[in-house]
């Protein structure tokens, strides 16, 4: 399906046993229900769903299970997160026949390009696939920077549609507007400055704290856009100790934590990650806790 490029897009969690294998059939459950709480579209195999510790036999599986539970109701853009181009461009290929609807892909990992480099590896993916591409950001993550000189050589790549922006420097927002105008759709990718970077140009969140809290998610971005600011402000202020987990190292870990304690999956990881232990696990618990107990009203939004 064509992708509309905004809203509320969760980087979703990929679900394991207890012996760590892979749960399809509860991931389905978890994309399902993000879906029913009014999710614009879902990203499958991001950092949350832990991309980089799957095998790829393992990453296409997981895809083709997402695909087959949203059955079209939003659409489907996969993480695409490997070492080197062939390795990406065989996975967008495979995610391509698997249904999905996009790809959001990352620079390569472990190696730090320069910059003809990493031109190089996004044109290498997008001419090997039809699928849109939004290309994720995030210098403090993978030490690469996507910078308005690789943006100008990408112009003319015309499946090349969007960037994930996950820079903590919101002025990065402003620049890539006063750069490129409407040439790239922008998302806002951390989520503790998204509401910043949606008065600042961004179209839509990709977001890793709407595995745990959906509904306010998505009733953050539907207040900004109807124009009710003073509803944003009030949900972004409750979500906001809660949205810092997503600019720490044990993100995965904290996210899956807090679906677990809100009954929505479980806290499972694959190594080297570990579930969160001691101090820090009962810290993530209480906020988690706090944020269910004090959630904002959202009757009004419900009743329009």
């Amino acid at each position: 399906m064509a992708i509309g490029w905004k809203g509320v897009f969760p980087a979703v969690t990929t679900q394991l046993r207890a012996d760590l294998s892979i749960d399809l059939a509860d991931t389905q459950r978890v994309v399902d229900d993000l879906v029913r709480d009014g999710v614009t579209g879902v990203i499958a195999l991001g950092t949350v769903g832990e991309n980089n510790s799957l095998e790829y036999e393992e990453k296409v599986s997981v895809l083709s299970a997402i695909v087959e539970v949203v059955d079209g109701r939003v659409p489907v853009i996969t993480g695409v997160s490997e070492y080197d181009t062939r390795r990406a461009v065989r996975y967008a290929q495979a995610a391509e026949k698997a249904g999905a609807d996009g790809l959001m892909l990352l620079p390569p990992m472990v190696y730090v390009t320069k910059p003809h480099e990493l031109v190089a590896h996004f044109k290498g993916v997008a001419d090997q696939t039809g699928l849109p591409i939004m290309l994720y950001n995030n210098p403090p993550a993978y030490r690469t920077v996507i910078d308005q000189q690789v943006l100008t050589a990408l112009i003319d790549v015309r499946n090349i549609v969007a960037v994930k922006e996950s820079a903590p420097d919101t002025r990065r927002f402003t620049d890539f507007r006063n750069a490129f105008g409407d040439r790239y759709v922008l998302f806002a990718g951390l989520d503790d400055v998204a509401l910043e970077g949606l008065y600042l140009g961004a179209q839509g969140w990709v977001s890793g704290l709407t595995n745990a809290f959906p509904k306010e998610s998505v009733e953050l971005v539907r207040a900004f856009e109807r124009g009710d600011h003073a509803k944003a402000m009030e949900i972004y202020r409750w979500f906001m100790p809660l949205l810092h987990l997503d600019a720490e190292h044990d993100l995965v870990q904290s996210i899956k934590l807090a679906e677990q304690v809100m009954g929505r999956g479980s806290e499972r990881v694959l190594p080297p990650r570990y579930v969160l232990q001691g101090e820090r696990r009962a810290e993530v618990i209480a906020m988690v806790e706090k944020a269910a107990a004090t959630r904002p009203d959202l009757s009004a939004a419900a009743a329009a």
